[in-house]
C-alpha cells in the first residue's frame, strides 16, 4: 500500500503544479495571475484529498456512492434541460445554474447513498466480503517468528494469501540475532531462518514491507498502527500485543490460542496412560507430558518416575498459559490389572 509512498507523492505535487500553471495560464474567470494560480492548487488540492478519502472507502460504499452520484447528476442535468426549455435559465445566473444544479444533485445523491450503503443487495456484499477475507493481510510480528510454528501453519494450508513482515521486523530480529547473549542469538537466527522458509511457501506471497513510522519507538505500537494502514491482521503469539491490539478493534490471529484449542479434550473421570518423566512440587506428585506439551500432574506417583502407568483425570485447568490436567494414580488397581495379566498369561 505505502511501497511506493514518495512516487505517489511526486505525482500529487506534480498535479498541483500542473493545474496551477492552466489557471495562470487561461485565467478562466479574468482574475490577475496570482489569483487564478491560486484558485487552480485550491482546486487541485481539493481533488487530491477526496482522492486520498477515496482509498479508505470500503467496495459496497464506493459503488452505493458512484451510483448515487451518477443518478444525482442525471436528474440535475434533467432539470437544467426542463429549465431551458422553460427559458427559466438565461443570462448570467443561468450560465451558473447550468453548473451548480447538477453538482449540487451529484452531491446530493453521493451523501444519500453513501448514508444508506448499508442497503447495497446482500448477494452483492458477500461476495465482496468474501473476496475481501480471501485477500486479507497478515502481519507478523516478532514472537511468531522467532516461536517458529507459523511455517507449520503455512505447510499445513492453514496460512495463505498476503503476508507481511515488515523491516522493523527484521530489523529488531538482527538486534537479537547480533546478541552477545547465546540464547537470543539462537532465538534471533531462528526467527531469520523462518523468514526464508516462509519466502519458499507455495501458498503464501510474504513480501517485506519498508513502512515505517519513525515517530513510534516501539515495534509493537509500530505494528499496530501499521495493521491499522492495510487493515491486516496481526498474527503474534505475544499475549499483552494480543490485548493491545484487541482493545484498539484489531482483528489478532494468536498461535498459542490456535494450539490450545487443538488439544485433546479431557474430562474427569477418563483414564489416561501418561509415562511419568519427574516428581512434582508437592508431596507424592509425578510429573508427565504429552505429546503436545500439556503438563499433567499425578498424585501418588512419585515412586512411579520413568514409567508408564494408567492414571485417572480429577480435573483439568485452563490458563493463560495453555492446558494442565491433574490425575491421580491408583497403586491398587495397577496392582490388580497386574495380577489379572498374570494369570491370564499363566493360563495360556
Amino acid at each position: 500500500m505505502n511501497r511506493f509512498k514518495y512516487e505517489v507523492l511526486f505525482v500529487r505535487i506534480a498535479f498541483v503544479s500542473l493545474i496551477a500553471f492552466i489557471g495562470a495560464t487561461l485565467q478562466p474567470f479574468e482574475l490577475p495571475v496570482a489569483i487564478s494560480a491560486l484558485l487552480g492548487v485550491a482546486a487541485a488540492s481539493l481533488a487530491v484529498l477526496f482522492a486520498a478519502r477515496l482509498r479508505s472507502v470500503e467496495p459496497p460504499a464506493l459503488l452505493a456512492g458512484f451510483a448515487g452520484a451518477v443518478a444525482g447528476l442525471c436528474l440535475g442535468l434533467l432539470l437544467v434541460y426542463v429549465c431551458a426549455q422553460g427559458g427559466i435559465v438565461q443570462g448570467s445566473p443561468g450560465q451558473f445554474l447550468r453548473l451548480a444544479i447538477p453538482l449540487l444533485t451529484g452531491y446530493l445523491g453521493l451523501s444519500v447513498a453513501l448514508a444508506h450503503a448499508d442497503a447495497v443487495p446482500v448477494g452483492l456484499q458477500g461476495s465482496t466480503k468474501r473476496a475481501d477475507s480471501n485477500s486479507t493481510t497478515k502481519l507478523l510480528d516478532t514472537s511468531v517468528l522467532i516461536d517458529g510454528r507459523i511455517v507449520d501453519i503455512a505447510e499445513s494450508g492453514f496460512l495463505e494469501g498476503r503476508v507481511i513482515v515488515p523491516r522493523f521486523v527484521l530489523h529488531e530480529l538482527q538486534l537479537v540475532a547480533d546478541s552477545s547473549d547465546s540464547a537470543k542469538r539462537n532465538r534471533g537466527r531462528r526467527g531469520l531462518d523462518v523468514v526464508q522458509l516462509l519466502q519458499k511457501q507455495p501458498r503464501i506471497r510474504l513480501e517485506v514491507m519498508s513502512e515505517d513510522f519513525p515517530e513510534t519507538r516501539e515495534v509493537d505500537l509500530k505494528l499496530i498502527e501499521l495493521a491499522k494502514a492495510l487493515h491486516a491482521k496481526i498474527v503474534t503469539n505475544d499475549f499483552n500485543l494480543n490485548k493491545l491490539a484487541q482493545v484498539q478493534g484489531l482483528t489478532v490471529m494468536n498461535i498459542n490460542e490456535l494450539a490450545n484449542s487443538l488439544k485433546p479434550v479431557v474430562l474427569p473421570g477418563e483414564v489416561m496412560r501418561v509415562f511419568i518423566l519427574k516428581e512434582g512440587k508437592e508431596h507424592n506428585q509425578g510429573v508427565a507430558y504429552l505429546d503436545d506439551g500439556t503438563m499433567v500432574v499425578v498424585d501418588n506417583a512419585r515412586r512411579m518416575i520413568s514409567k508408564t502407568i494408567d492414571i485417572i483425570v480429577t480435573s483439568v485447568l485452563q490458563t493463560t498459559a495453555g492446558k494442565m490436567i491433574f490425575g491421580r494414580f491408583d497403586e491398587r488397581t495397577q496392582a490388580l490389572e497386574a495380577r489379572a495379566g498374570a494369570a491370564s498369561a499363566a493360563a495360556q
